[in-house]
């Protein structure tokens, strides 16, 4: 971000610096990885890697930093994320690519922070740039998106300081630190009011139905890059935390008020996905696409057992890596035919066969089909709530599992559409197939996605030994 604000402005030493700096995060996460995987074999400590700083003594507020299992996955997904994001923002102005890498900062200091302070801090960072990405740099209604995003998620961010609050003062006021707060007791009177302000202010940014709406209209407007990290790992900090913080430090109130949320996750799933079939622009069709699936996270967050949980963080990794191939897609189709419309396009399997197929198989891995990350991720959530013998859990899981067809319905619909039939207008003859920028974008990732979904047992296992702790206590 330094090199950005000294260097030139010209647009080769710009694409260098970013993909230079984007190379960079994907070789750390990677090294982070391996040096985890290393480490747990002979370290039973639920952080490694920890280091703490005091920011501000006489609130005990720290900078302290770890990681765990699923810490290090989120880190490698948002490095991925960031890295393809590049390439598909390749004639954005320096001014884009500094708020670019200011978000990028927020995202991983989030997914590292052990101090709630400084947790909510990067969430904070994380999101401010995003009012300025959209409403300088987007498209359509981009200012309304931008004010509506940043006003609705800044809503959210209050009811989660309260909750962090509540949780520091009703703890004894000793420390912020989680891994010391979730060794303490927090009074069930307290944990009643606590639990579900913490919740609804990560369940928003984790488009949690009613709050959804700033979700599809922030993605309509936004740039590609934009929306390929707003859906990809922005809105997983809000599964995250939700996890981490309101059922980690505060399971006896999840186990009591989960209910509520379910309810409302389940809404979520199908809601998002039958707004989804009723869409004619590609990028509103993905953002609903987006709420189903996100609500698919914090629904089987709130199953609270280890096989849900586990799926809950697949989904969050399937969902970030097949939402922003879509976004990358979806770019690389307006910027030639300058509409998102579907009912305009058509045919567009024989003039660009290339994203074409990637579409297609977006689309494969978006309704589950096996072999891709969707399925491995989509499978485990709903075993794991089918796990509760209560009916009215199995009949929330039966509701949430119609989502599949429904999502089958837009993605083939969508499909059918603009990559099949006759060329709606004449100037689609000649359009260009994706250039080599955009090829690096769309394979890499879907190369991630085929690895998830072949090979998921691995990041299963790293999943399963993070999520310890905090089933000891919903035990």
């Amino acid at each position: 971000m330094l090199l950005m604000l000294f260097a030139c402005r010209k647009m080769s030493q710009i694409r260098a610096i970013m993909v230079a700096g984007a190379s960079a995060l994907v070789a750390l996460a990677g090294v982070v990885a391996v040096l985890f995987v290393q480490q747990r074999a002979v370290s039973p400590d639920e952080m490694l890697f920890v280091s703490d700083i005091v920011w501000y003594k006489s609130l005990n507020i720290h900078y302290t930093v770890g990681v765990d299992g699923i810490s290090v996955l989120m880190l490698a997904l948002s490095a991925i994320i960031v890295f393809t994001g590049v390439f598909s923002s390749w004639n954005m102005p320096r001014e884009y690519f500094i708020w670019y890498c200011l978000l990028t900062i927020g995202v991983f200091g989030f997914f590292i922070s052990i101090d709630l302070f400084a947790m909510f801090l990067f969430y904070e960072v994380a999101l401010i740039p995003m009012y300025l990405l959209i409403g300088v740099w987007g498209t359509g209604r981009k200012e309304y998106s931008a004010m509506k995003l940043t006003l609705m998620l800044m809503a959210g961010s209050a009811f989660l300081l309260v909750g962090i609050l509540g949780i520091y003062f009703t703890s004894g006021a000793t420390s912020m630190n989680m891994l010391v707060l979730a060794k303490q007791y927090i009074p069930m009177a307290h944990q009643y009011w606590i639990f579900p302000a913490t919740f609804l202010g990560f369940g928003v940014l984790g488009a949690l139905f009613p709050f959804h709406t700033w979700s599809p209209d922030g993605h309509a407007s936004a740039p590609t890059a934009v929306s390929m990290l707003h859906a990809g790992v922005l809105m997983k900090l809000g599964g995250y935390g939700c996890f981490r913080v309101a059922i980690g430090l505060m399971p006896e109130a999840a186990q009591e008020l989960s209910w509520i949320f379910l309810i409302l996750t389940g809404i979520s799933v199908v809601y998002g996905a039958l707004s989804a079939v009723v869409q004619t622009d590609l990028k509103y069709i993905n953002a609903y696409s987006s709420v189903s699936h996100c609500g698919l996270v914090l629904f089987a967050i709130l199953m609270l057992n280890r096989t849900a949980m586990t799926g809950a963080v697949l989904q969050m990794l399937s969902h970030g890596l097949m939402t922003a191939l879509f976004f990358a897609l979806i770019g690389l189709i307006y910027g030639r035919t300058h509409t998102r419309d579907i009912r305009e396009m058509g045919g567009l399997m024989r003039v660009m066969p290339f994203a074409a197929v990637c579409y297609v198989i977006a689309g494969l891995a978006s309704l589950g089909l096996p072999g891709l990350s969707g399925f491995v991720a989509e499978m485990t959530v709903f075993v794991g709530s089918f796990q509760h013998a209560d009916t009215f859990h199995r009949v929330l899981t039966i509701v949430a599992t119609c989502s599949i067809v429904i999502t089958a319905v837009y993605i083939l619909r969508t499909v059918g559409k603009i990559l099949y039939g006759p060329v709606q207008d004449e100037h689609h003859l000649h359009l260009p197939d994706a250039a080599w920028y955009e090829r690096i974008s769309t394979v890499g990732l879907i190369i991630f996605i085929a690895l998830l979904g072949m090979f998921p047992s691995g990041v299963s296992e790293m999943i399963g030994q993070s999520l310890e702790p905090i089933i000891a206590k919903l035990m």
